[in-house]
């Protein structure tokens, strides 16, 4: 059976958009202070995951909430299951965005909305990829089902306690990456360097009151504000604006009597490429590392500044590491915090190929931190995933993209984590297409419409081919 599998999407155009629209306005950051028993994760990102069933529910499908922290959309029969894995939580919009960040507002042919691209506006894709298999009434021998997380952008907590309760499918996709398929994921390691209590104190110049920058581990902060204590607050303020003009960035001052707030910003990015953006956090550290501050201050912006700044890769740490296919172990910054009575901490996101022994990384960058008057805490890791290359679903996807497109299905790596690692066979099967600016965890991130609708095409017979 020929079946134009754009054709069907065009059909259901209209609708597609004012759905993916309705969706993207829910403003679905995790936020564990509205955390109720019912939404344990917070308002935004339940609402988002019952909206999505809901839906499941008016198409017929076969849906489930699973204590609030994941849930699943289904159709067909059989043993075994072909999992489309998607996630509706969102990284915070951060700053500078020019339209509001959950309008979901359409400007020249783009849909813009904080989770657009990372992974709403694909998710959408793939539920309206199954609902066009489901009313073709196209026979399938297996079960087809979209497992929906709330806590991809943070913990996991969700597919943990999905796959606690639920069947793990045969085998599946993510649609949160690249097209045409990623078959390989770094490590993600996040974890704190959390500085020591010092016993003896000297007073410099300048006394640092706070320092804080940065929301996420898995992204590159986007602004920076540091307060100071000292008579010198005008010899300050000069020194900072001329830094900012050097390095080209933006920022302001306030000035209180005897402190100084200074701010700076930077360019967000996604965490595993720290060198695409530009962090705030250790331009601020950069301008500070030259200021005579009191002892357990400067131990911490030193540190900082001699590890961190310039080098995304651990070199200056000892634990660079590189691999043909994978590429480099990368370090982001995404959390810096001090204050006067607690001291500092620094968070730090690791990313790092199948090659890398991580720990002996870990047992690396523990010693350092460890002379510098740091402990290494809270750390958490996720090993690099892969499948064969001759798998079964990798030739398939192949066949599919290489159909729709007509261009070469080649095999990617990349050092994001996505959902596909949490299964035993599963990949990254698009949604941004090759040449196209990748805009996730950045201001005004949105997606192209038709590439939205060319990603649904894909998906339906992807998603056929699958499960038929």
């Amino acid at each position: 059976m020929k079946i134009n599998w754009m054709h069907e999407v065009l059909k259901r155009k209209e609708q597609l958009i004012q759905d993916t629209q309705t969706f993207l306005r829910i403003p679905s950051v995790l936020d564990e202070t509205t955390a109720t028993a019912e939404a344990p994760l917070g308002k935004g990102v339940y609402e988002a995951l019952q909206y999505l069933l809901q839906r499941g529910k008016e198409e017929g499908f076969t849906v489930k909430n699973v204590d609030g922290l994941a849930g699943h959309i289904e159709m067909g029969e059989g043993d075994e299951i072909i999992g489309v894995l998607c996630h509706v939580d969102v990284v915070p919009p951060g700053d500078g965005w020019t339209m509001e960040p959950f309008g979901a507002e359409i400007r020249d042919g783009k849909i813009y909305a904080r989770g657009a691209l990372d992974d709403k506006g694909p998710t959408m894709a793939a539920f309206y990829a199954m609902k066009i298999v489901k009313e073709l009434g196209l026979p399938l021998t297996k079960r087809v089902r979209m497992i929906i997380g709330t806590d991809e952008e943070s913990d996991w907590r969700c597919v943990e306690r999905y796959f606690q309760k639920e069947e793990m499918p045969t085998m599946g996709f993510a649609p949160d990456a690249d097209f045409p398929i990623i078959y390989a994921e770094k490590g993600i390691a996040d974890f704190d360097l959390v500085q020591k209590e010092e016993s003896e104190l000297e007073e410099g110049n300048v006394k640092l009151l706070s320092f804080h920058s940065g929301r996420r581990y898995n992204m590159v902060p986007d602004l920076a504000e540091a307060t100071l204590q000292t008579k010198q607050v005008q010899d300050v303020k000069e020194r900072f604006m001329q830094f900012l003009k050097d390095v080209q960035s933006d920022g302001d001052t306030v000035i209180d009597g005897e402190t100084i707030t200074l701010r700076i910003q930077g360019i967000s990015a996604h965490g595993m490429e720290p060198n695409n953006g530009k962090n705030a956090g250790l331009l601020l550290v950069q301008f500070l590392a030259n200021e005579a501050m009191n002892s357990r201050a400067k131990m911490f912006i030193d540190f900082a500044h001699r590890y961190f700044c310039g080098d995304s890769r651990g070199k200056k740490l000892g634990v660079a590491h590189m691999n043909e296919e994978l590429g480099d172990l990368t370090i982001n910054v995404g959390i810096m915090s001090y204050t006067d009575e607690q001291g500092g901490k620094l968070g730090l996101n690791l990313r790092y190929p199948v090659t890398n022994d991580i720990a002996q990384t870990k047992e690396k960058i523990a010693e350092v931190a460890e002379k510098h008057g740091f402990a290494l805490t809270n750390f958490s890791n996720s090993n690099p995933h892969y499948v064969a290359k001759d798998h079964p679903l990798i030739q398939t996807l192949q066949q599919v993209y290489e159909e729709q497109t007509g261009e070469k299905a080649t095999l990617l790596s990349i050092g994001g984590g996505t959902y596909a690692r949490s299964l035993k066979a599963g990949v990254a099967f698009g949604p941004l297409f090759p040449g196209r600016e990748d805009v996730a965890h950045q201001k005004d991130e949105y997606m192209l419409i038709d590439d939205l609708l060319k990603a649904t095409a894909i998906y339906a017979q992807a998603i056929y081919e699958l499960a038929k």
